[in-house]
């Protein structure tokens, strides 16, 4: 079977260009914090990052009867415009109330909602283009929470290509259905890993040099698959589950960080820990399982394919491996806000 997985050279071309103008990073999503400074006073942070290298198309829209207090201040960050102001609540009710982001619904980008009160108590929420709106309220059950971060899970991965690249490019050097299973298997256990560990604060690495590292892990497998192509032994061929432990282990450090950005309600962290690395899970298991249809399909059409055909995924993955290369190490730090701008939670 893993013979196959070499002949989806249609499928890189489109992949590759859908990659490239996805930017280097995966779209990240807007966020919104409502602290509450008094019974009647809230401070709104409300940052829209990028969206495609341009502003952000959603804008928010607050309640009717919410009075704006003094002049609104928008700051400029590398990759978001952060907007602040503080409002008064006629009789601080906030409970129940809706609050609208216009033009979400054009996007595929979600929402995380933060809301503090003036106990020091959190809940969050999350909008998505499909329901570009959320209720605030001061409780959510743990269904509800356990839900929003299993769709953030899959939503990451299913939008971070660089993670779905290094997944693609594993998928066509395994062979066999057992070694397959063995190694995703082991790529899941190392990105859990790291992912809780960093998420918890327990091990810390700075968000840039990961990312660059990440896109030299596929541009390592993107040699890899050369190498088989060639009939040259290669150390993925030979010993994937440890390639993928390894790299794993780097991966999750990315996904800790989308993770960061959003931030997890302090009195369900386990839980949204958990469903956000199912949710993950559940993205990358649906990745792969429309790879296997497009082989299946590809198998179908055509038993052999010119030998051309077939070294055009390694070259398509070594190509876009290298752009996002350069492309953080040139950006470096400058490329995301500090997490501290933006009022995310901290576990």
């Amino acid at each position: 079977m893993g013979q196959y997985f070499r002949f989806l050279a249609a499928f890189l071309l489109l992949w590759t260009g859908l990659a490239g103008l996805a930017q280097a990073h995966e779209l990240q999503p807007s966020s919104l914090e409502l602290r509450q400074l008094t019974s009647e006073r809230f401070e709104v942070i409300w940052r829209a990052p990028v969206y495609y290298r341009e502003p952000h198309p959603a804008r928010l829209q607050l309640p009717d009867g919410w009075q704006t207090v003094g002049k609104p201040s928008v700051r400029q960050l590398p990759d978001a415009a952060l907007h602040r102001h503080v409002v008064d609540v006629p009789d601080g009710v906030i409970d129940g109330a809706v609050v609208r982001f216009i033009g979400l619904e054009s996007t595929i980008t979600d929402v995380f909602a933060r809301f503090v009160w003036l106990d020091g108590s959190e809940t969050t929420a999350i909008a998505r283009p499909s329901q570009p709106w959320l209720e605030v309220t001061a409780q959510r059950s743990a269904w509800q929470v356990a839900w929003d971060y299993t769709l953030l899970g899959v939503d990451h991965i299913l939008s971070g290509f660089d993670h779905l690249t290094f997944v693609l490019a594993l998928l066509l050097i395994v062979n066999g259905l057992r070694r397959l299973l063995i190694t995703v298997t082991a790529f899941t256990l190392a990105h859990s890993i790291t992912l809780a560990a960093a998420t918890l604060g327990v091990l810390w690495v700075p968000g840039p040099p990961v990312e660059a590292v990440i896109a030299l892990s596929i541009l390592f497998l993107a040699s890899e698959l050369i190498k088989v192509n060639h009939g040259i032994p290669s150390l993925t061929a030979r010993y994937p589950w440890i390639v993928a432990f390894t790299f794993g282990l780097l991966h999750g450090f990315g996904f800790a960080g989308a993770l960061g950005e959003v931030g997890l309600p302090q009195n369900e962290v386990p839980l949204a820990l958990l469903m956000f690395n199912v949710g993950v899970e559940l993205g990358q298991l649906l990745f792969s399982a429309v790879i296997l249809a497009i082989v299946l399909l590809l198998n179908r059409l055509r038993r052999e394919w010119p030998i051309w055909f077939r070294q055009v995924p390694a070259y398509g993955i070594g190509g876009i491996a290298a752009f996002w290369l350069i492309e953080r190490v040139v950006r470096g730090g400058s490329f995301r806000s500090d997490p501290a701008e933006i009022g995310r939670a901290h576990v």
